[in-house]
């Protein structure tokens, strides 16, 4: 039963959380679930609407409950505020009898900061004293925040497309293999076949997909198997260091075609995150002497700063297709420039479809229609062709 589920944002009208529970098919406002009260003297304390009639069931009147934290960045509060309150809302649900606390976080706090000054188990063995050094004095607080997570009451994470093997292991350990880390090739490969982002051409002949770098490679494979176009080719591209700040990019011998089979053919770059854009702008200008038809970026994560909107600008760059990890991104003012050229998938009701399939509740409902699409009337494209 849905009625099963109680979904909360960390902070009043998350549009996700309200998405989330839209999509599961909760009927109550979510504000109407929990009150997110705030003391005088700034200290956050929430409170569980409950029965206020029912003197039986003090403390308990979440049993059976799966109760679904939704988590995600906004530009007006730190993450420091929303991980603070995230675990403030979970030990309020777990003090009140919910049967599970799940956090739904698709960006998640801390990813960046996988290591610390000393090993930790048997999955930092091979560290050398010189990587040790690096962070000499800094905390592991990826570890601390998976620890004060599970201390709060938190049972399971989901959360998006994760970058760091470190963190997605350390989570998997500390949360006894209830750790969800979703990689959305399924709805970029989507988009990419029943949109005209790109012309994949006759099973993918007219597609080339890239890794700015070998970390990207994994996802660029996982991404290749996903499209399910046998004539699509893979590029992985190599950094060439030929000076203390001069990097240069050339196609890696890995790679399935030479430069002079990019002509005229679609070329998509793929990576899990950007946050200067530094790199696969070079890559994209690289790319672009191949005499491509056209160039565009893939991204999962996109932290909207100046830096990279300014970057991304580029002629090098000709679309950028993006999700709703980072709510900001749909942010016309966030989005500056590149409202042009920028397409978000929003993944709200893809991640309330896993939810529902994880805890056996799922109807199918949402089988062919399984992400929104946000797009500024700015872009070329405009209207989406299946969105109507």
């Amino acid at each position: 039963m849905l009625d099963r589920f109680v979904v909360t944002g960390t902070f009043t009208d998350d549009p996700f959380a309200i998405d989330i529970a839209q999509y599961i098919g909760l009927r109550d406002d979510i504000s109407d679930t929990v009150a997110l009260k705030t003391f005088a003297n700034s200290e956050f304390c929430p409170r569980y609407m409950l029965d206020v009639y029912d003197e039986e069931n003090i403390g308990k009147r979440l049993r059976g409950k799966i109760v679904l934290l939704c988590s995600v960045s906004t530009h007006d509060r730190s993450r420091n505020d929303l991980a603070m309150r995230t675990c403030i809302l979970a030990r309020a649900a777990k003090d009140n009898g919910a049967d599970r606390v799940v956090l739904v976080e698709p960006d998640l706090f801390y990813s960046a900061q996988d290591r610390g000054p000393h090993r930790f188990g048997e999955n930092e063995k091979d560290r050398d004293i010189s990587d040790l050094k690096k962070f000499d004095g800094q905390p592991f607080t990826s570890l601390l925040y998976a620890q004060l997570l599970k201390a709060s009451g938190v049972d399971a994470v989901v959360t998006v497309h994760n970058h760091s093997v470190k963190v997605q292991q350390l989570f998997s350990e500390i949360f006894e293999g209830h750790f969800h880390n979703m990689i959305p090739t399924e709805v970029y490969a989507n988009y990419i076949k029943t949109s005209n982002f790109v012309q994949t051409g006759k099973d993918g002949d007219n597609l080339v997909i890239v890794a700015p770098d070998k970390g990207a490679t994994p996802f660029v494979n996982a991404m290749w198997d996903a499209l399910e176009l046998s004539e699509c080719k893979r590029v992985i591209m190599t950094k060439v260091r030929s000076g203390e700040r001069e990097v240069s990019m050339t196609l890696s011998d890995q790679s399935e075609v030479d430069f002079d089979y990019l002509a005229g053919k679609d070329v998509i770059v793929f990576d899990d995150m950007v946050r200067t854009g530094s790199t696969i702008v070079q890559c994209c200008e690289h790319l672009k002497k191949g005499n491509p038809h056209r160039v565009c970026f893939g991204v999962t994560h996109f932290h909207s700063s100046p830096e990279a909107r300014e970057k991304l600008n580029s002629h090098s760059i000709d679309e950028i297709l993006t999700t709703s990890t980072l709510p900001d991104v749909m942010n016309r003012d966030c989005q500056g420039r590149l409202r042009r050229k920028l397409t978000v998938l929003k993944l709200a009701k893809w991640m309330a479809r896993y939810v529902m399939q994880v805890y056996g509740e799922y109807d199918g409902r949402f089988d062919k229609n399984f992400y929104k699409v946000d797009m500024s009337s700015k872009n070329p494209r405009w209207p989406p062709p299946h969105l109507y």
